[in-house]
């Protein structure tokens, strides 16, 4: 089973950028598609971006198309998630996860599994 650990999170003002990182051990991490997600306080954790095992296929909610960009090294078993021109709702712990149902849709958490421990992302207005 893979597991995974997030990095890069923090403080940022408006307008800001942030990279997070995700990185992978024990298991074939080029096999799958992984994906990022994020929970704000009182909410439901909500997608936000996947990369196929490729780097071929990238997939984005709505409210970050243009400002996220997703991609991975499979040589270094890590996905990243580049943040640009961050915003006040922006501001969520950031959870990266396999994608081991390709059945189901991306862009649901039951799609995932094998989730890290999140990073804190907060967006100062």
């Amino acid at each position: 089973q893979v597991q995974l650990v997030e990095s890069g999170g923090g403080l940022v003002q408006t307008g800001g950028s942030l990279r997070l990182s995700c990185a992978a051990s024990g298991g074939t991490f080029s096999s799958y598609a992984m994906g990022w997600f994020r929970q704000a306080p009182g909410k439901e954790r909500e997608f936000v971006a996947a990369i196929s095992w490729s780097g071929g296929n990238l997939y984005y909610t709505d409210s970050v198309k243009g400002r996220f960009t997703i991609s991975r090294d499979n040589a270094k078993n890590t996905v990243y998630l580049q943040m640009n021109s961050l915003k006040p709702e922006d501001t969520a712990v950031y959870y990266c996860a396999v994608r081991t149902l390709p059945g189901k849709d991306i862009a649901t958490t039951t799609s995932f599994g094998s989730w890290g421990q999140g990073t804190q992302v907060t967006v100062s207005s």
